[in-house]
């Protein structure tokens, strides 16, 4: 597992795959956007849709606030366009299929539960402002009003 990540530094950059099979990069955003990057573990499961639903109902308000909502997981793209077609999501999912993403973030980690060990995603979201900086990074976090946490951060950042 790699490192955790801590607020004010470097976001790590990236070039990944949405599910329209178009590459994102995060220093695409730089400059213009603030990014709130959330990482699931799997696409139409309950909680991540739980999540997805909730970033996709404020997504106005992050819009207002200059933000991009990006959310990452190991599907590929056309496991994300059926997961966003079935619940109707606005939120841009992105394919980390070969994991290199969820590693540079340090949410590709071992849990244990009943005494068995797996890797897994952890739940995490990060904001990067407009100059590439994290200015918050949660893991572990719960699903349940978890996107309005993020967009009241954001507004109290603004």
């Amino acid at each position: 597992m790699s490192e955790l990540l801590k607020k004010n530094q470097k976001a790590p950059d990236f070039s990944v795959l949405n599910q329209n099979d178009e590459l994102l990069s995060l220093s695409a955003y730089q400059g213009e956007k603030n990014v709130v990057l959330y990482f699931y573990p799997k696409d139409d499961t309950p909680g991540c849709t739980i999540e997805a639903r909730d970033f996709t109902a404020l997504a106005g308000e992050f819009a207002a606030l200059d933000t991009v909502i990006l959310g990452v997981s190991k599907d590929d793209c056309e496991s994300h366009r059926a997961f966003i077609e079935k619940y109707d999501l606005t939120v841009q999912l992105l394919a980390d299929v070969s994991g290199e993403l969820t590693e540079s973030y340090g949410v590709w980690q071992e849990v244990e539960k009943d005494g068995v060990k797996k890797w897994k995603i952890v739940r995490s979201t990060f904001i990067i402002n407009k100059q590439g900086i994290l200015v918050e990074a949660w893991y572990g976090v719960n699903h349940d009003g978890h996107a309005q946490l993020v967009l009241d951060t954001l507004k109290a950042l603004a």
